[in-house]
């Protein structure tokens, strides 16, 4: 697959992160999203055997190495941590996972 696989990960779940397990910016990301009372799934790169080829295919799609942590709601690239974070302060982040599923309130 030219993307590594991504998009079918990524549109398993709501809220799909792109993260390696001892990433900080991964886990400040998963723990907003639980602040948030979002269910979210995680593939972490240094864990899957896939890991490097999907991490190849989110640098070309971020635009950045490493790509970690990368965001994908509703199957979309929203992007790496100041993306999600910049939604979040702008008071855009919720209503994207509103209209994701990803939030019933």
């Amino acid at each position: 697959m030219a993307d590594g696989g991504v998009a079918r990960l990524a549109s398993q779940r709501a809220v799909v992160i792109f993260g390696t397990s001892n990433c900080c910016m991964c886990h400040a990301v998963k723990t907003l999203f639980s602040d948030l009372g979002v269910s979210w799934a995680v593939c972490e790169l240094d864990k899957d055997p896939r890991g490097k080829d999907i991490e190849k295919a989110l640098a070309r799609m971020v635009g950045r190495s490493p790509p970690v942590p990368a965001v994908f709601i509703g199957g979309k690239l929203v992007g790496p941590t100041d993306q999600v974070m910049s939604l979040h302060l702008g008071g855009k982040l919720v209503p994207l996972l509103r209209e994701a599923g990803a939030l019933w309130l």
